[in-house]
Formats: structure tokens, sequence, C-alpha cells
């Protein structure tokens, strides 16, 4: 894919995001573990190893500190200990790791056909519902363990959750995503194209699409190519000439959102469609001209839950800099930087 990032220095900025997100008071729940997520590709595409030794000595003292127990969305802080365990293969990582495992595969509330139900605390809070966030914090965690130890069934599982998210959340006629589905009144609730939650499934399949090894062999993962084949169709026509997507996908008159941005370009330059470079162009610049000369990402909506109508997601507030929006752009940039070393 043909990007042009000649005039620009990716890891200097790619460090800059990253100082700032050291410097935020995240905390072990999901802001974090996106966050952490994204520092993790930073390290893994730049091979800064100050990057690793920096969340090794953040973890280590959380896990001093002492952890709290686990929810869909604290599970999201996994990822940074797969790249801890994976450089370090010290046995502490791994057995954080399986227990969140053990809480997803035993313990996490499901629904229907073991659809796993959105949690963010110890209630039952949002019951018999699935969001498109969940596949970020809790089934591309555990495909990326099932994938790091050759657990076969681990893989199963989380790809039973994308499947069945897709069935869920996609709308096949527009081959976009709404945010959220309750079982219990089989709706969609407010029924909104939320910008994030089409970046949660955009990125998560495209890494899942490239991340199973012979993925052909597993019957969902054809219906995850066909599934992200058909969104990223339908979003790279809403784009904003500024470059950003709206946070409510459909609607012109909502704000350019830069997390939604960063994690549906970097889906794009994952899927490595040769004519999805001119709208990964416009994304990047896009998202550039919204990071400050600190690391701090601009423009990115709070935690956003499946509000009642379209004024609630346009009333959410994007002044404050958040982990998801660090996480997301460092994603972005890795996915970029990566794609430059392809190409050269």
């Amino acid at each position: 894919m043909k990007i042009d990032a000649t005039a620009i220095d990716l890891k200097q900025i790619t460090g800059q995001v990253v100082d700032y997100t050291f410097g935020m008071d995240l905390t072990w729940d999901w802001p974090g573990g996106v966050a952490f997520y994204g520092v993790s590709r930073a390290f893994e595409v730049t091979g800064e190893t100050a990057y690793l030794e920096r969340m090794a000595a953040w973890v280590d003292e959380y896990i001093e500190a002492g952890l709290p127990g686990w929810t869909v969305n604290t599970c999201a802080m996994g990822h940074m200990l797969i790249t801890l365990y994976e450089q370090t293969q010290d046995q502490k990582y791994l057995d954080i790791i399986m227990s969140k495992i053990d809480y997803l595969e035993n313990k996490a509330l499901r629904f229907g056909d073991r659809v796993l139900q959105h949690t963010v605390s110890a209630q039952n809070d949002f019951p018999e519902q699935c969001w498109a966030d969940t596949l970020f914090m809790a089934a591309y965690f555990m495909l990326r363990v099932g994938v790091m130890l050759d657990k076969k069934h681990l893989i199963e599982d989380a790809l039973h959750q994308f499947y069945w998210h897709i069935n869920y959340l996609q709308d096949e006629d527009t081959g976009l995503w709404y945010h959220g589905y309750t079982h219990i009144h089989k709706d969609h609730m407010s029924g909104m194209y939320w910008a994030r939650a089409n970046a949660w499934a955009a990125y998560t399949m495209s890494q899942a699409a490239r991340g199973v090894p012979e993925g052909y062999l597993y019957p969902p993962m054809m219906h995850i190519w066909s599934s992200l084949r058909d969104q990223l169709a339908a979003i790279k026509k809403l784009q904003k000439e500024d470059g950003l997507w709206g946070t409510v996908l459909v609607y012109p008159e909502a704000y350019g959102e830069v997390s939604a941005t960063a994690g549906i370009a970097a889906a794009m330059v994952m899927q490595n469609n040769p004519l999805h470079g001119k709208y990964v162009q416009k994304a990047l610049d896009g998202v550039l001209n919204n990071i400050t000369g600190s690391g701090r990402v601009l423009n990115v909506s709070g935690g956003t839950a499946v509000m009642k109508d379209i004024d609630g997601y346009l009333s959410i507030n994007r002044k404050w800099a958040q982990g998801w929006g660090q996480g997301l752009t460092l994603a972005l940039l890795a996915a970029v930087i990566q794609n430059e070393k392809r190409s050269s």
C-alpha cells in the first residue's frame, strides 16, 4: 500500500505519543488496556526496548499494589501482558494471562449461543447485551493467547465470538456495525452506527484475518473476511474531507472522532487493499493534525455506553486525552511504520 509519510518522522511522533501515554494516570482497566496495547505495537515495529522496560515496570508496580477482579473490560490489559511474556518468558505474566482466560472461559456472563455479555464491573451491567467493544477487550485477546500457546479451543471460542458479534451487530444492507445489541428485546437499541464500534470491529477483524495460522481451516474465518470486506467498502465512502470519520458515521454533521479514525485506518493498512491507500493517507494526515507536540491525541470522545439516541452520542465530550485515543493512534502509527518496512 502506498502511503506518503516521508515528510514526517513517524518514529519520533510515536515516541511522543508513548511518552504522553505513560504520563497519564491509567489504571488496570480498558483505557489502560487499549493504551498499552498501542505501546506494545509501537515496541513491536520500532524495537525500542525502553517501551518494553517501561511497560514491565508499570505492570510490576501494579502487581505489587494489587490487581482488581476481572471483567470483560479489564481483560483488555491482557494484550500488554502477551507482549511482556513473549519478550521475557516471565511466568508471572503468563499466570495473569491465564487467570483472565479462565475468567472468560468459565466465569464471564454469556447468553444465547455462549456469546460473551459485555461487562464493565462485577455487576450484571448490561443483561444479554453484546457490544462491538467486547471484540477488542476479550475476543481478540483470547485469540492471541490461543495462537501464542497453540490452544485450538481458545482460537475456536474467540472466532465463535467474532461470528456471533458479526451476526448480531453488522447491518448486512449497509455493511456498517451497530454499537450494541440486546438479546432480550432482539434489537439494536438506538440503532446508531457509532464510529468507534466500527473501529473495534474493523481493527480486530483485520488482525484476526491475518493472525491465525491456517486460518482458512476455521469456518468462521470466511465470515470474518467477508464481513470486513463489506464493512470497509461502506466506511470508506463516509470519510470527511479532513480525513476523519464522524462519531456517528452516517450523520454528516457529526464531529470527526480521532480514535475511531485511527482504528479504521489501521484496519485498512492491515487489510492491505492497495485501493484503500488514498483513504488511509487522508486519515493519517487527519490524525497527525490532532497530535500535539507533547504527544497528546486530541478530539477523542469520552467513554460511551449504547446511548438512547443520536443526541446522546453527539453530546459526548472530547476535551480530554483518553487511553483509547492514545492506543488506537499508536496502533495506526505502528501499522504505517510496518507498511513502510514492507514497501522498502
